[in-house]
């Protein structure tokens, strides 16, 4: 009979077969790196593997030797590239740890010939001294800033009580049409965060349908007036629900269905309008005496349709357009279900709805204006238009001619300051968002900046660009935060915070559009693709998130040293230059990301105390053109044969010398190729321009196979919240919680699991003298997050 293996010798061979391919694996990947001029250090360790695997299947002690100066020296080296940078520190000595340990169980040991000891204690020298790294590490990150507001920050006037009723409301997208995102309430304060506990749930019932995009999302902030909260969901069924309960009072279903030629179907807000009438009733009797829609709710619907309709009953307001129903698409020189959407809530004065929307990104050269329009708030009757591609901004096209093709627009909710009765609006480019060889001057002149216009007239206030020729999608993506601030000399400066995707803060005065913290401009690398052009330089603010260096070889990241290695080479193959590295058929590194530092969220303002509580992400993207070819035509499809939904992927840019491709740079296992942090909370003392303190926010437990907790720094979709109890709120994570943070320290205080992803900015009111935090938790298609139909409210337990 045949003899088998004993199982040690199995055992051998599998450690010599695991020993020799990885040192294959490295040593060939190493080379390959080096030729890209990357660190020698895998080429290196992949000799040093093949030599230890040659030993071990001499079964000679020697192999412990070696390999323990291995981790010694790969201990060295990540320390000198990483610092004391826990997940940076990781995946370089991960898997060489474990085989270490593996090498010293008894079932391998023994199979050395001779006296091992000698060998083996140079092996557990590196082990130790791995976990003590490891251990100190886990300790002391070097990211995170730790620090304390100033005691001239923190004190400030009494925090309103909950049954006072000018602070009980959320009137507006960012409670205050300036965009703080800051209640003065503060029943739930850092003391007594920790009890809160779900006082209601409700859910809408809106589900994504089989012909929705990808980009499903569900990003409402609610609005809550009286005893009433009003919000939307993903198709924009608008909702009023009783604020103490969270029951239903009415719905509208404006009949928006499952298309495929939308791009993304969201909501993020509805707005608020009262009569004069409205206004000067004082007492509960004269408002129960007041005639249908004298307080309205303005709907923005995804096919280019706005409503108004009865803040009581949800019936249209007759008066209002086509009985309720404002056609935005009148006028648009392209007409196709999806390509224009208004996403976020109108601005609303005293007479006008200001009224703006996204346009589908990257798919042709001839889609709708970008044109923003002054609307009369009681009749819909269009009082002046802004259109930022036109030779004269200001002219209303008749019914035989439309607003310009392509012009920017500008998708995220805009501010408003009545005193001065101007709106901000935050400007897109003119698409296809990365290329730009065939926009015209009129095309660029006001695109990706902040752009100031009178309300009541449309007429031009003023513009400040951020970046100049975009070609990288870095408009400004949130709405701006209006807050005065004190200068060197003591006097009060109205300013306006404009958070920009590349990471800066843009501080101007919002009289005049100059800049208050300086952002001069400074070279950027240069090089477009053949037929573009290219800006010599760009603004950076000296109020930034952006990273102090650019992205190096030492800042690729994986599980493990292996997908790590791959992500070096990849990341050496990409053109990378620094910010604005133009656009490639080779492949371009866009970092910050095309999602940006900064993104719909925006910031929250304690205009109190002067701070502001920000949570910028870290995720680079890649960008390459793909050249016109017979699977890439110019020209798109007929109608009817293709949606125009894309947001991730091949973009068509139709018209257009390139298509593009657009992705998060990932590694061969889904895995971010940088080096967590991608995602922080941070806080910002506004009176000295600092960044006071830093922290990681998110875990991977909704983003790994296994439901680990791992406090890395996720990426977020979604803003803060703040409140005078010295705490502020977010969601937004890929992890599915709403947190609660010390506004003075960054400290967690307390955190709740949400039932899908929370990827919406969470509110605050009260009502009976109780305070509220509501959390819209329905997920968004292609950030990957668990889907639902979920509004939930917090508050603190009644007291016994």
């Amino acid at each position: 009979m045949a003899s088998t293996m004993p199982p040690t010798r199995i055992l051998q061979w599998l450690t010599v077969l695991f020993a020799g391919l990885s040192g294959v694996y490295l040593l060939i990947g190493g080379i390959w790196l080096i030729s890209l001029h990357g660190s020698p250090y895998y080429c290196v360790a992949g000799i040093v593997m093949l030599i230890v695997a040659w030993l071990i299947h001499r079964r000679n002690r020697w192999a412990l030797a070696l390999y323990g100066l291995l981790l010694i020296g790969t201990l060295i080296w990540a320390v000198a590239e990483a610092g004391s940078d826990f997940w940076a520190l990781a995946p370089r000595v991960d898997v060489l740890v474990v085989f270490g340990i593996w090498l010293l169980l008894p079932f391998i040991y023994r199979q050395f010939a001779g006296p091992a000891m000698p060998a083996a204690l140079v092996l557990v020298a590196g082990l130790v001294a791995s976990a003590a790294v490891l251990v100190y590490a886990s300790f002391n990150d070097p990211q995170q800033i730790d620090g304390t507001l100033s005691a001239q920050a923190t004190s400030v006037t009494p925090a309103t009580p909950a049954s006072d009723p000018r602070a009980a409301d959320w009137p507006a997208y960012g409670r205050t049409q300036g965009g703080t995102r800051y209640s003065p309430l503060a029943q739930i304060n850092e003391q007594n965060v920790k009890n809160l506990q779900v006082a209601w749930t409700f859910e809408t019932g809106d589900h994504k349908g089989p012909n929705d995009p990808v980009e499903i999302t569900d990003e409402v902030t609610p609005i809550k007036i009286g005893d009433t909260l009003y919000l939307c969901s993903p198709h924009q069924m608008l909702f009023a629900l009783d604020a103490a309960s969270g029951k239903e009072k009415w719905r509208f279903d404006p009949g928006l269905k499952d298309d495929p030629s939308f791009q993304h179907v969201t909501c993020r807000g509805v707005s608020y309008y009262e009569t004069a009438a409205a206004k000067a009733a004082a007492t509960a009797q004269a408002q129960a005496a007041l005639p249908a829609c004298a307080r309205r709710v303005i709907l923005p619907v995804n096919n280019g349709h706005l409503f108004e309709l009865d803040a009581a009953t949800g019936q249209r307001c007759a008066g209002f357009g086509d009985n309720g129903d404002l056609d935005l698409q009148r006028l648009e020189p392209v007409k196709t279900a999806g390509q224009y959407e208004p996403t976020s809530p109108p601005v609303v004065t005293d007479k006008v709805i200001v009224v703006a929307g996204s346009v589908t990104d990257n798919y042709s050269v001839r889609e709708p204006s970008g044109a923003i329009r002054g609307f009369d708030a009681e009749t819909g009757k269009l009082v002046w238009a802004f259109d930022p591609g036109a030779a004269d901004p200001n002219a209303i096209p008749d019914d035989q001619h439309s607003f310009m093709p392509n012009s920017p627009n500008s998708w995220a909710p805009a501010a408003y300051d009545a005193q001065l009765d101007i709106v901000y609006l935050p400007m897109g480019v003119s698409t296809p968002d990365i290329w730009g060889g065939n926009r015209t001057p009129q095309q660029e002149r006001y695109a990706s900046g902040l752009l100031a216009l009178h309300a009541s007239t449309g007429k031009l206030a003023w513009f400040y660009q951020t970046v100049h020729h975009d070609l990288w999608d870095m408009d400004l993506p949130a709405q701006p935060t209006i807050a005065d601030i004190t200068d060197a000399h003591g006097n009060v400066v109205p300013a306006i915070y404009a958070p920009a995707k590349t990471g800066n803060l843009f501080v101007l005065d919002r009289r005049t559009g100059t800049p208050i913290v300086p952002a001069p401009e400074q070279p950027v690398p240069q090089g477009p693709a053949p037929g573009d052009r290219l800006s010599a330089t760009q603004p950076f603010s000296e109020l930034t998130f952006r990273p102090a260096q650019n992205l190096r070889d030492a800042d690729m990241w994986g599980a493990t040293m292996y997908d790590q290695l791959v992500c070096r080479v990849m990341f050496h193959r990409l053109r990378y230059e620094g910010p604005f590295t133009p656009p490639s058929e080779q492949g371009t590194l866009v970092f910050p990301g095309n999602l940006g530092m900064f993104e719909w969220g925006g910031i929250a303002v304690d205009t109190d105390r002067r701070i502001a509580i920000a949570n910028p992400i870290a995720l680079p993207f890649v960008s390459r053109l793909v050249a016109r070819g017979p699977h890439n035509p110019a020209e798109p499809p007929a109608a009817g044969q293709s949606g125009t939904g894309t947001e991730a992927g091949i973009q068509p840019q139709y018209g257009a010398p390139y298509a593009v491709t657009l992705n998060p740079f990932l590694s061969p296992l889904g895995l971010p190729c940088k080096e967590p942090a991608w995602g922080y909370v941070a806080a910002l003392d506004l009176g000295t321009n600092q960044i006071v303190w830093k922290k990681r926010i998110g875990t991977v437990r909704d983003s790994s196979p296994l439901p680990l907790r791992f406090r890395m720094g996720m990426p977020m979709l979604g803003g803060p919240m703040t409140t005078a109890g010295h705490v502020f709120f977010i969601g937004a994570t890929a992890d599915n919680y709403l947190r609660a943070y010390s506004t003075d320290t960054g400290r967690e205080l307390w955190r709740a699991r949400l039932p899908a992803g929370g990827q919406a900015t969470p509110m605050t009111y009260a009502i009976n003298g109780k305070q509220y935090v509501v959390i819209a938790a329905g997920g968004h298609g292609s950030f990957g997050t668990r889907l639902g139909d979920y509004v939930i409210a917090y508050a603190l337990p009644d007291r016994q």
